[in-house]
């Protein structure tokens, strides 16, 4: 087995997934994840403290996403603006060919009270990130923390509504959608 093997961290995350789904979270150890991706052990923990980790893939990456779509909205937004501005740039993670690691994820988070607990603080994550990028254009705290939540349960919901999709419907506009929906609900608040 190669170390430098290309994609290794999509073909890590992607074999824990399968494995995940196969014989259960708590029963896949991080030498069968390695095993099926074809690399070693010590590859996986170039990339992954531990297994549970896998589902954090690419979680810095839509941290920036998030705080570049914010930070680049135009000056007129309204922090529900800015918010799709950063699902708009968040959209660009989600490619078609990624689709079905959304569904697996799904499926071992379901099954596992440490995935649900590690899904949770990622979510935490991406809101805390969307929350001072808000609050970095002006926003106060409390503006800026309803957006966030508003913004990361848009995430959700795209998340779950793309990967679930059988149709070839962008996440671009799934996300829109979301929140669309999310702001006509918050509007009946009222």
């Amino acid at each position: 087995m190669s170390r430098w093997e290309p994609e290794a961290r999509e073909r890590l995350v992607r074999a824990a997934l399968d494995l995940f789904a196969d014989q259960g979270y708590d029963r896949t150890t991080v030498a069968e994840i390695a095993e099926r991706a074809g690399l070693t052990k010590s590859t996986f923990f170039r990339y992954f403290p531990d297994k549970r980790e896998v589902l954090a893939a690419g979680q810095d990456t839509l941290c920036k996403l998030i705080e570049e779509g914010i930070a680049t909205a135009p000056t007129s937004a309204t922090p529900l603006d800015a918010v799709e501005a950063a699902l708009d740039a968040a959209s660009t993670a989600f490619i078609p060919e990624r689709r079905d690691l959304g569904k697996k994820m799904y499926a071992a988070i379901a099954t596992s009270s440490e995935l649900q607990e590690r899904d949770a603080l990622k979510r935490l994550e991406l809101a805390n990130a969307m929350e001072r990028a808000l609050e970095n254009r002006g926003f106060d705290e409390t503006t800026a923390s309803l957006a966030a939540e508003l913004g990361i349960l848009a995430l959700k919901r795209a998340q779950r509504n793309w990967s679930k999709s059988t149709n070839s419907t962008a996440f671009r506009d799934i996300a829109r959608q979301s929140l669309q929906e999310l702001r006509a609900a918050n509007a009946k608040l009222s």
